[in-house]
């Protein structure tokens, strides 16, 4: 079927030499038989290989799955169907079998192009982007029916009424208070407070309950349960997660800020416009929502070019799939290298979206603060302390020594200076940055380079042939480029450095560090930087060409061992330096910036082969147009992203945070899955209450209600009859609904890792409520390159909320990690619910629960009276389960407590599935 036309189209060619070049093409006579006879068995309207078809003009312009037009009207080097005939790769060229085309008749389909790719007939036809996909269609709130009161209950009882599907009764009062309080703050009731619900439920129940649900969403523990979903869809961790899995440090400041968020109720679009551009907003560390997933750090990759843009691109397709899976519901990576196999987004709008953060690096800052920030308050005192301390040192001496951790300081009274002498009185040196500051108070760094300062050495003390220059130290980057030198023999000298300024000022204070940028970026915990400097003499060269010395570290510590009053001064400056970091504004992991670059599209998301140019922005089919350059500010772009994912027109933002909150009140998703939206994920099992949830949340329609509520919102669901079930199951339900989607019942379900190690400690009485701060310790770092090992460090100190804990990738826990809890390498929408008999063993025989169970025994022996051990086993029942045992229980926990020890009973009832499981 091929010969005739290639015989004819050469003939033609060999009679006509000139025939390409001046003849206009016949597209029905040259190129549609081509198009035919190559193309249309697998790109027509039956195939529609990779999502392309060759049938109509429209096609052709648009392109299949790669993104790219496979016919630009005029434009050869845009036509990516010349690309693929002409390939000489048999994985690419097309036709994929059989003969490739010939020379002349790709000629022909090049002369096509050139001539505006005419196809009589359609030259006016257009494609119309569009999508008939529930969640990409406008939010439309639904009338309510009129079956309940309540919204929620009309729309679930409309159902569950065609359904043919009989509501339980509401749950007893101990079985919702547990419910309630595990849902809401992931902590069980204490005793006296479950006591105190059942008196008050009898009373009036629906008094009682209003009052419980305002009181636990306005428990400071609401927020540490909430801000661990967040943290799971977004893979927050304080590891970088890939092979070196380095720490991250200070990256728990934006943990703090998504728990204070929560608390505050701070409404849903201003929580996404801070998390996307607070740096403009005086919330600074919530841009680590940007960095929260894995990445590659750019150190480990190595100097090849090549390697360094690929681990670029992954690190944004990190970021592209954060903010695509938590605020959007879509799957943006799916478009990196094609367009989406599912949903209406190409692959120009996965790059647009990459153009919005280009700005944005894997990272430490200084967090920007607003003057009301806590952290910014608390920071205030503390370096007014400090100022403080250094005045007590002034009144003895006008030189001291401070140690920042990261790097040291030297201060002593400013002097006017040319020139800056450092003599070293350690055998070996290694600088990562000087830098020299004048007057107190003043931040410029007089040694950098850009100031037109020069720095000299002599060349004798030049480790490794000089490898590491000595310009490296005011080079004003902070890394491993340090320079290295050390004692020489042969003059019997110890290293030194000059500094010379470009014209006399005044110098006060002296700035060394040998690694900065680990000490910032990877250290780990308490462990202090190691400064490869000691004892070190500073003289300044005065106007007048005389040297003079302004600071001996071996006098000042000579003067902290003699003199009480400057030691103690010292110590305390050294403890607020500590309290510092922890409380106040200090470099954390919440990103840093950089230039952005012109973003372009990247061929199968190969970085070695970037194609047209594209401009921040959001897909098309949702308006997705920025209306910003690429000369925009970063912030600007992220700024203007965040205004187009908040507006209450975009068809996904509310709809997949009330469906997140759903999720986390009745332990599914009317969208199962809640972080695809798109058409490989599932339809909502009640789609009008969705749209009208998503519509309330953003609009609400009740009086007084506040536009993104998350706590209001939530107080509407909690309410809900549907939640106040009974979980109990009936034969009609489990025959129509075996898996409570309806909600013809309180879907049953089992706790997560931190609801039952939190319970525990709640129980055992050792639960420290302390909130915030650096993250509690259960790893040390093992010899080899940056990896981690689980200690069993069970003591007082990691007695705190599992969210407090160190959340290391790749690093299993040893007990908890069994109980499904995330390793935070894959974004978790939803965590998966497993039984397994790890969870069991965990249970009884870890060290923890031993350890726990002793103390929770020893606290129900106590609680009851000294031999009283009815009492006693009665109290366990209270701690762990919020109720008295039964006589059988009783009886037959006394026995075991008798013969084996209370804190047996107590472990058995921490394996029960009463406590593991909400009621």
């Amino acid at each position: 079927m091929r010969m005739f036309p290639r015989f004819c189209l050469s003939l033609a060619a060999l009679a006509s030499p000139g025939f390409f070049l001046t003849a206009k093409v016949d597209f029905e006579e040259d190129v549609l038989p081509l198009l035919e006879d190559y193309c249309m068995d697998c790109h027509g309207p039956e195939k529609k290989k990779s999502g392309f078809r060759v049938d109509r003009r429209v096609y052709l312009l648009k392109g299949g799955d790669s993104g790219f037009p496979a016919v630009a009207p005029g434009d050869l080097r845009k036509s990516f169907l010349l690309e693929l005939v002409k390939s000489e790769n048999p994985e690419e060229r097309m036709p994929p079998k059989g003969d490739p085309m010939f020379e002349d008749e790709i000629a022909l389909l090049e002369q096509w192009i050139k001539e505006g790719a005419v196809w009589p007939g359609q030259m006016e036809e257009k494609l119309e982007e569009g999508t008939d996909h529930w969640s990409f269609l406008p939010v439309k709130r639904p009338v309510k029916p009129k079956v309940s009161k309540h919204p929620v209950d009309a729309f679930i009882d409309e159902r569950l009424k065609k359904e043919g599907i009989p509501a339980n009764e509401p749950a007893d009062a101990m079985s919702l208070i547990r419910r309630a309080s595990i849902v809401l703050t992931g902590l069980p009731p204490k005793p006296e407070r479950a006591q105190d619900f059942l008196a008050d439920f009898k009373k009036d129940a629906d008094k009682a309950y209003a009052e419980l649900v305002d009181e636990l969403l306005a428990s400071p523990h609401f927020g540490e349960r909430w801000a661990q979903h967040w943290l799971d869809v977004i893979r927050w961790a304080e590891t970088n997660g890939s092979e070196s899995n380095l720490y991250r440090k200070l990256a728990w400041v934006y943990r703090d800020y998504v728990i204070r968020a929560f608390n505050e109720d701070l409404p849903y679009d201003r929580f996404v416009r801070e998390q996307l551009a607070g740096d403009g907003m005086g919330t600074g560390e919530a841009l680590g929502f940007l960095v929260s997933g894995p990445h590659v750090p750019a150190a480990t990759v190595g100097q090849e070019a090549s390697a360094i843009r690929q681990a670029r691109a992954d690190r944004m397709d990190e970021i592209m799939q954060t903010v695509g899976a938590s605020l959007m519901g879509v799957t943006m990576s799916c478009a990196r290298c094609h367009n989406h196999k599912f949903d209406p987004i190409s692959i120009q709008d996965y790059y647009s979206m990459t153009a919005v953060f280009q700005d944005i690096e894997f990272g430490s800052r200084f967090p920007e603060f607003s003057k009301k920030h806590p952290r910014k308050q608390s920071a205030q005192g503390i370096w007014g302390d400090i100022a403080s301390n250094r005045n007590k040192i002034r009144s003895k001496t006008k030189v001291w020594e401070e140690d920042w951790g990261a790097y040291k300081e030297v201060h002593w009274d400013p002097v006017e200076a040319t020139a800056l002498r450092l003599n070293f009185w350690s055998g070996y040196v290694g600088l990562d940055e000087v830098e020299v500051y004048g007057l107190p108070g003043e931040n410029l760094n007089l040694a950098n380079r850009s100031m037109g300062t020069t720095v000299r050495t002599d060349d004798v003390f030049a480790q490794q042939g000089g490898r590491f220059p000595v310009g490296r130290v005011i080079d004003g980057k902070f890394g491993t480029q340090r320079w290295q030198a050390s004692y020489n023999k042969k003059k019997k000298q110890n290293p030194w450095l000059e500094l010379t300024f470009k014209a006399p000022v005044k110098v006060g204070r002296l700035r060394l560090s040998s690694n900065r940028e680990y000490y910032y970026e990877t250290d780990y915990l308490e462990q202090k930087n190691k400064f490869n400097f000691d004892k070190f003499l500073v003289n300044v060269k005065l106007p007048d060409g005389t040297w003079k010395e302004v600071a001996s570290i071996d006098k000042f510590r000579k003067l902290v061992a003699a003199d009480d009053k400057v030691s103690e001064a010292a110590r305390e400056i050294s403890h607020l330096t500590y309290r510092l970091s922890e409380e106040g504004p200090r470099p954390s992991f919440v990103g840093s910036f950089i230039k952005p670059v012109v973003t372009r599209v990247l061929h199968r998301g190969s970085p070695e082969n970037p194609r047209d140019v594209v401009l921040p922005g959001a897909p098309r089919i949702l308006e997705g147009g920025l209306e910003v350059g690429n000369d925009a500010s970063g912030h600007t772009r992220r700024a203007r992203f965040a205004d187009w994912v908040v507006d209450p027109e975009n068809p996904l933002t509310a709809r997949v945070m009330a469906n997140r909150i759903w999720q986390h009140v009745f332990g599914a998703g009317l969208v199962v899955t809640g972080g695809d939206f798109g058409r490989a994920g599932a339809p909502p099992t009640h789609p009008e209450l969705l749209d009208w949830l998503a519509a309330e949340f953003a609009r609400p329609a009740r009086t007084e209600g506040t536009p993104w509520s998350m706590k209001e919102f939530i107080h509407l669901l909690v309410t809900s009859d549907a939640f106040r079930r009974s979980s109990s199951p009936s034969a009609v339900g489990l025959d129509k609904d075996a898996g409570s989607s309806l909600l013809w019942r309180f879907p049953p379900r089992r706790v997560e890792a931190e609801v039952i190690r939190d319970g525990i400690l709640l129980a055992s009485g050792k639960l420290n409520p302390r909130m915030g701060g650096r993250s509690y310790r259960i790893h040390n770092v093992k010899k080899t390159y940056a990896q981690w090992q689980v200690v069993n460090n069970f003591g007082p100190e990691t007695w705190r909320r599992m969210i407090y804990q160190e959340r290391m990738r790749r690093v299993d826990d040893r007990i908890f990690t069994a109980f499904d809890f995330p390793d935070c390498g894959q974004v978790r929408a939803k965590r998966p619910v497993s039984t397994t008999p790890l969870q069991a063993l965990n249970l009884m025989n870890s060290d923890f629960v031993v350890d726990q169970s002793k103390h929770l025994a020893v606290r129900a022996q106590a609680d009851s009276g000294k031999g009283d051990l009815a009492g006693a086993v009665t109290r366990s029942f209270e701690l762990l389960l919020s109720r008295k045992p039964t006589k059988d229980e009783r009886k037959a926990a006394l026995e075991v407590a008798r013969t084996r020890g209370l804190a047996i009973v107590c472990r058995t009832l921490i394996n029960s599935n009463e406590f593991a499981f909400l009621p």
